[in-house]
């Protein structure tokens, strides 16, 4: 069976032609054609892709490092792009939507500024649309993992929901009545850069004291090497664990030692999740949301983390004792949740992709038949 990739391919071509359908969004996920889309989620670490179906489900998931950020922005958008034509060839792809570690803007093409990667006034939408021949779909990531928890996961039934994505660093959304909301110039939701501590440590979009510099994966990892490389009695655990080698100390590794029991992982984890409570409470003066989600890599840590910061939240609380407190709770999706989240948004585009599919389709077989009634009346067969 010939697949969109054969029909959309001019001829002698291995790739197909690269054209965007549109760039408008329809609102409603009630009305979004129930076909299967690629989401992508780009961090600090890591690019993975997914082809995901209408209810949620993986069929299929592929993962790489992401490239330096040193090199140029192609050399992720090649990446992107190797991906999502791995992953056409076995599946038929309606749509591909970017979970982008970044600010994007309100049209929701280009990547203003990314912390952890070169992006600089990226058109990143464009660039996609002109290499593929689907519907390509742009957020910020954590907007993606706040739609994939309400769609699928801890936030089902909120109106009112606030992600907390805790990676490489720290990325948030907001979601209300069914609505990402995206600010005037579509970068409502970075709280990670909220300054906490005034002159502390330095960040990588320029200022000092950010919140994900005290409540992030790199926080972790950094406060884990410092000790060590101190040659701190604590850390003693963890060096024997490493062999010495602090460089290969990693944020999954201090999680999995403090579930052993290794009394300064433990330490370091409730330090990042005090500093995630008192982040909370002050999101929850500033917006008001009924359930806060906590989800990304570090979240894996479960109660070691929320534990802290949910007795951080408690104490921080503005008018606490006289005012509802919002729930914390763990994503339900896991790493996977930005993928989730970007192939379901992308969905509401689809349904462009479908028709003109379908119109490419009408023409090719209209050609066909064109093309056979030259042959017959070529060869003096009756038409």
């Amino acid at each position: 069976m010939s697949t969109y990739r054969d029909l959309t391919a001019p001829l002698g071509s291995r790739r197909p032609v690269l054209r965007t359908v549109g760039t408008r969004e329809r609102r409603s996920h009630l009305t979004a054609p129930r076909v299967p889309t690629v989401g992508i989620d780009i961090g600090g670490t890591k690019v993975m892709a997914g082809v995901v179906d209408a209810d949620g489900n993986i069929l299929e998931k592929l993962r790489t490092e992401t490239p330096d950020r040193s090199k140029s922005p192609k050399v992720v958008e090649d990446t992107i792009v190797e991906l999502v034509l791995d992953l056409s060839d076995r599946h038929d792809v309606h749509a591909v939507g970017i979970g982008a570690a970044g600010w994007v803007d309100a049209d929701r093409n280009r990547v203003l500024f990314a912390p952890h990667l070169s992006w600089r006034n990226e058109p990143l939408r464009d660039r996609l649309s002109e290499r593929l021949s689907v519907p390509v779909l742009v957020d910020n990531d954590a907007n993606a993992a706040a739609w994939a928890e309400w769609r699928f996961g801890a936030g089902r039934g909120e109106d009112h929901l606030v992600m907390i994505t805790l990676g490489t660093g720290i990325g948030g959304a907001i979601l209300e009545d069914g609505q990402v909301k995206r600010g005037k110039y579509g970068v409502a939701g970075e709280f990670g850069h909220m300054q906490v501590v005034p002159g502390g440590h330095r960040c990588p979009c320029g200022n000092r004291g950010c919140w994900e510099q005290y409540s992030s994966g790199n926080a972790l990892v950094r406060e884990a090497r410092e000790l060590a490389a101190a040659d701190s009695p604590v850390a003693y655990g963890i060096i024997e664990h490493v062999k010495g080698n602090i460089s290969d100390i990693t944020g999954p590794m201090i999680t999995e030692l403090a579930r052993e029991g290794d009394a300064m992982c433990v330490e370091l984890l409730q330090d990042i999740g005090q500093w995630l409570g008192v982040g909370i409470a002050n999101l929850a003066a500033a917006l008001d949301p009924s359930c806060f989600v906590i989800g990304g890599g570090v979240s894996a840590a479960d109660d070691l983390l929320i534990g802290p910061a949910r007795d951080a939240f408690k104490r921080h609380l503005t008018g606490r004792g006289y005012r509802p407190e919002a729930r914390i709770v763990r994503a339900q999706l896991g790493p996977e949740a930005g993928m989730v989240g970007a192939a379901d948004l992308a969905r509401l585009v689809a349904r462009r992709f479908r028709r003109a599919k379908r119109r490419r389709v009408e023409r090719y077989e209209r050609y066909e038949r064109y093309a056979q009634a030259v042959r017959r009346a070529a060869a003096g067969e009756p038409l």
